[in-house]
């Protein structure tokens, strides 16, 4: 269970003060599919990195499991069982493919099995697995790979930021059916944040996030549908990749 108290964020802006991040209360359960959405700027981004510790709240805390992780390191929570994928994927230099899976997965798998998690997000993996993790891959191969570390991880909470990024369609479609793979499989929580109306309708709960704030929150069959009630903003949760 992921528990955020009264968290809050801000930086300071020419000299004044931005909050981006307003007092959320809010539970994330066990074994639920969670989609976080709502307009650009709206501190979507901001609250994933807050959960995976990339940034420090300026108030409240976070607790997983009872514990309170309010400034444990991104390493200290990856321990404890949380994964983030970027919404822009980080490049190792002199890194193999199949090295970062294996580290991943946090013990000695078989070359087969690296490959066999390369295969799960649509990657041949005789191309891939050998290569490094450079600039010679496009951003929606790095995406793949990372998603690809991230089911190896089998973590308790999997945290993607805007995962459809830089995705091609056929991807996009594949990206569907790995997240509703995992969340039934592995039985674990996942928290991604997008506005594309193909991932909030594989979701268990939707929460709306604007100007800082939780807008919005509830079953994907009561959230959805306002949603796209909205003319201004149908075509933002409906566009296609």
């Amino acid at each position: 269970m992921l528990e955020l108290r009264n968290l809050s964020f801000g930086v300071k802006d020419d000299n004044d003060k931005k909050e981006i991040i307003k007092n959320i209360n809010f539970t994330f359960d066990d074994s639920k599919f969670f989609v976080i959405t709502g307009p650009n700027g709206g501190g979507k981004s901001t609250l994933a990195r807050l959960i995976a510790g990339i940034e420090k709240p300026t108030a409240g805390q976070i607790f997983f499991d009872g514990i309170d992780i309010t400034d444990k390191s991104i390493t200290e929570r990856a321990n404890l069982g949380i994964s983030f994928a970027f919404q822009q994927p980080v490049r190792f230099k002199g890194i193999k493919v199949r090295d970062l899976i294996r580290l991943a997965a946090r013990d000695e798998i078989t070359i087969a099995k690296a490959c066999d998690y390369l295969s799960e997000v649509g990657l041949c993996a005789r191309d891939y697995i050998n290569r490094d993790v450079d600039a010679s891959l496009s951003g929606g191969e790095l995406k793949r790979i990372e998603i690809a570390t991230v089911i190896a991880r089998g973590t308790k909470l999997s945290v993607f930021d805007e995962p459809e990024a830089g995705i091609d369609l056929w991807s996009f479609s594949n990206l569907i059916r790995i997240f509703e793979r995992m969340h039934k499989e592995q039985h674990n929580s996942v928290i991604i944040i997008s506005h594309q109306e193909r991932i909030l309708n594989v979701a268990d709960e939707i929460i709306v996030i604007r100007e800082g704030k939780i807008e919005a929150h509830g079953k994907k069959d009561e959230i959805l549908p306002e949603l796209l009630k909205d003319t201004d903003s149908c075509r933002f949760y409906t566009e296609e990749q």
